[in-house]
Order: structure tokens, then C-alpha cells, then sequence
């Protein structure tokens, strides 16, 4: 593990100079997500804004019927009142967003949506989830149990269900680079970074069969984030569906990554580790604050380190041999 930066932000929810620990066997992964944070110091900061927060649980219940299904799917979202009154007896952070319901023959999938405060979320809609089941099943008695997850979650796999119905924080970090600065700090130009995101990132991504994402490798940074803070590593396979846009501004580049699953909290398992609690409060994420907001701030921090490591390896690849070169040099010293 080493610290990386500072990363610079310009708001509008995080301001400040903030280093970030990375904790990787892939050693050129700390230097190169350096040089993007220096640009991000020198082209006056990075904005970062949260788009939407909720963690997420599907059960799988069978009904006598399809249309028993139907009925049931359909009944579910109008009774979300009733539904957050028994969520509320698992936990005070809680809060019941929203259901959606598919339908296969005789099985219902009901997905929750639930606002879980700074904790990650896992364990406590998995608990909301179980209390539904029961209230559920004595509402409609013909219903019978068959999972407590039934994948429409959708946890630790690719898909396209979270990055539309969202889970975890969807949060987007941008910035405008000058022209010198890319010059200098990047080595390239912005119309050869442009066009490298979209021959690569976007058309090789499609070719490939990608799934909600065009980018060149999110889940190196996510991945040595989350084992920096506590978080389950496993979520970066849905929080590495994501987006890089770049655009020219005349010379200057625009430059922005999307990120709809980032999935991170400042409370729960994992986080009283030692090292985790002096990472979390160097960075400004235990402070007091309103339930969520640690976390809100903890993903805006990924986010950013995203930003920095996408940078910095697209403009890489824009010069031939430099990508080799920078891991014989850092791996084999």
C-alpha cells in the first residue's frame, strides 16, 4: 500500500487537496495515478458529483400462478408504506427507495432499493429483505419462499440492471486540461486521447461484447481503493462498468469518467481494521456528518482516483512503447 497524490477537487460536494491510499502488486498503478493527480492539481481540480445512491436486494418468491405473479408484481410498489414500516424494524438507517418486479412463469423477483447511510449496505438489505419476505408471505399466503437473493440484485456479477435501476453511488468525475498541460504532464495531445477512447474504449469494448462499459481499466483502481479502505473487493466487477468520455475544447481536453456502482461504506465489516480507520480518517471520511455523507465523500474520492489512473494510462498508450517500457522499468528494478 502507498499513498498517492494529492488529488485535487473543486467541488461541488468535495473541495480540497486529498491524497488517497492504493493498496496493489501492480507497483506502475502508484506513480501513474500520480501523474494524473498532478494534473489534476495543476489544471485547477477535478469536479465530482454523486448522481444517485441505493444498495440493493432480490428475492425470489414462487406464486401459485403466472397471473398470481402478475398480481403480486403488481401489487408491491403501491405498498411501499407498509413495506418501510417493517423495514424500519431491522434497522434506523434503513430506508425503503423503491421495488421493481419481473415476472418468469409462476416467479416473482421483487427487487429492493434501499437508502443504507454510510455502511456499504450488503448485510442490511439482505436483513430488509428477510423481514419483507415474511410480511410478504402472510399478505399473500398462496406465495411460497425460494430464495433470499434471486440474482435480479444484481451482487457481484456484470450486468445491465444496476447501472439502470442503480446500485451503490453513481458518481461522475470531470475536468478541462489545458493544452500545455497535457503536452507536458501526458506527453501526448488531446485529439490523440480523444480518438484512442474511441477506437479503444468505445469500439474494441463493443467488439468485445462489453456490457455497460467503455473504459481501459477502472478495476485496477477500484480494486487497490477498496482494499485500501475495507471495502468487499468483490464489487468491483459491477462498480468497473463504467464510462470515459473525452472531448476537445479547441486544444484543451475534457475529460470525464462515469461511474454508476461504486459501492463503498465508512461503517461495517472490514472497517474497524486499524490501518483502514487511519486511511478513512486521513482522508476526511469519519468525520460528523449527516448519516451517508462519509460514504458519498468516500465515493467521490474513488471516483477521483479513477479519473487520475484512466488518465494517465489512455495518454500512456497514445505513444508507442511507453506502456512496456514504464513496467519493465518499475516491476523488474
Amino acid at each position: 500500500m502507498q499513498w498517492v497524490g494529492p488529488i485535487k477537487l473543486s467541488g461541488p460536494e468535495v473541495t480540497g487537496e486529498i491524497a488517497v491510499p492504493l493498496a496493489t502488486y501492480e507497483t506502475p498503478l502508484w506513480p501513474s495515478t500520480a501523474r494524473g493527480a498532478r494534473v489534476s492539481v495543476q489544471a485547477g481540480g477535478l469536479q465530482a458529483v454523486v448522481v444517485d445512491e441505493r444498495m440493493t436486494r432480490s428475492v425470489l418468491l414462487r406464486a401459485p400462478d403466472a397471473t398470481s405473479a402478475v398480481q403480486l408484481a403488481r401489487d408491491l410498489p403501491h405498498k411501499q408504506a407498509a413495506m418501510q414500516a417493517e423495514v424500519a424494524q431491522t434497522s434506523r438507517f434503513a430506508e425503503l427507495d423503491a421495488v421493481h418486479t419481473q415476472v418468469v412463469g409462476p416467479l416473482c423477483y421483487v427487487r429492493f432499493e434501499l437508502q443504507t447511510g454510510d455502511a456499504a449496505g450488503h448485510n442490511m438489505v439482505t436483513a430488509a429483505a428477510e423481514r419483507l419476505i415474511e410480511w410478504i408471505l402472510r399478505e399473500y399466503p398462496s406465495t411460497r419462499y425460494e430464495s433470499i437473493s434471486g440474482n435480479y440484485c444484481t451482487d457481484k456479477k456484470v450486468s445491465a440492471v444496476n447501472g439502470i435501476l442503480g446500485r451503490g453511488k453513481y458518481v461522475i468525475a470531470e475536468a478541462v486540461i489545458p493544452a500545455r498541460l497535457v503536452r507536458r504532464y501526458l506527453k501526448t495531445t488531446a485529439a490523440s486521447v480523444v480518438a484512442l477512447n474511441w477506437q479503444k474504449n468505445w469500439m474494441g469494448t463493443t467488439l468485445a461484447g462489453g456490457v455497460r462499459s467503455a473504459n481501459a481499466h477502472f478495476a485496477n483502481m477500484l480494486l487497490a481503493f477498496y482494499l485500501a479502505t475495507g471495502q468487499d473487493a468483490a464489487n468491483i466487477v459491477e462498480g468497473s462498468q463504467g464510462f470515459t468520455h473525452a472531448e476537445t475544447r479547441g486544444d484543451d481536453l475534457y475529460f470525464s469518467v462515469t461511474l454508476p456502482n461504486i459501492i463503498v461504506g465508512t461503517v461495517g465489516n472490514g472497517k474497524g481494521l486499524d490501518f483502514v480507520q487511519e486511511n478513512l480518517q486521513a482522508m476526511g471520511c469519519l468525520e460528523e456528518r449527516a448519516p451517508g455523507m462519509n460514504a458519498r465523500r468516500l465515493a467521490i474520492l474513488a471516483a477521483a482516483t479513477v479519473w487520475c489512473g484512466e488518465l494517465s494510462l489512455l495518454a500512456a498508450q497514445t505513444n508507442p512503447g511507453e506502456l512496456m517500457q514504464a513496467h519493465k522499468r518499475l516491476e523488474r528494478a
